[in-house]
C-alpha cells in the first residue's frame, strides 16, 4: 500500500488537464519560448501570435509535459492572453493563473510560475530585435524563479541518475 496521499485538485484544473484548450503549435508563430526541464517532467511551450500592429496578441498555443496542474496553467493562461496586449499580458501573474484555477495545492505552484516564465520569456522573444519603452532589462521575479526550478530539477535528474547507476 502506497503512503503517497493523492493531490487535490480544483474541478477547473481536472476539466483543462482532460480537455485543455489552445493545445498545440503555432506554426507561424512570431513569439515562442520553452520554460521547464523534460528531467523532471515539467516542461511548457508557449507559442505566441501577436499583430504587430498593435502588439496585442491574436493566438496562443501551448504544449506541456507534465502533470495535470503543468496542463491546466499553460491552458487557462493561453486563454487569459489572447486579446491582450503584450504589456497586460506581461503582468499576469503565477497568483492570476492559480486564482483562475481555482486554486493550485501549493507544491504546483511550480506549474504557474513556469507558464509564467514561458510567457515572458515569448514576449522578451518578440523584442530581441524590437524597441520596447516598458520592457524591464533585469529578470522579473517570476522569471528568476523559473530559472531556479530548472536549475533545481536538473540538479535533482542527475542525482537520481547517479542513485540508478550505482544500485
Amino acid at each position: 500500500m502506497s503512503s503517497r496521499v493523492p493531490l487535490t485538485y480544483g474541478k477547473k484544473v481536472l476539466e483543462l488537464f482532460r480537455n485543455p484548450k489552445n493545445l498545440g503549435k503555432i506554426e507561424d508563430a512570431n513569439a515562442s519560448a520553452l520554460a521547464g526541464s523534460l528531467a523532471c517532467g515539467d516542461m511548457i511551450a508557449i507559442y505566441l501570435k501577436v499583430d504587430e500592429l498593435n502588439e496585442k496578441i491574436i493566438d496562443a498555443k501551448f504544449e506541456s509535459y507534465g502533470c495535470a496542474a503543468n496542463i491546466a496553467a499553460a491552458s487557462i493562461l493561453t486563454e487569459m492572453v489572447k486579446g491582450k496586449g503584450l504589456k497586460d499580458a506581461w503582468r499576469i501573474s503565477w497568483r492570476d493563473i492559480s486564482d483562475e484555477l481555482g486554486g493550485l495545492p501549493s507544491v504546483k505552484y511550480h506549474c504557474g510560475i513556469l507558464a509564467v516564465g514561458a510567457l515572458r520569456r515569448a514576449i522578451r522573444a518578440y523584442y530581441a530585435n524590437k524597441h520596447s519603452e516598458w520592457l524591464p532589462k533585469d529578470l522579473t521575479q517570476e522569471e528568476r524563479h523559473a530559472l531556479e526550478e530548472e536549475k533545481l530539477m536538473e540538479v535533482l535528474a542527475k542525482r537520481v541518475q547517479r542513485s540508478l547507476s550505482n544500485e
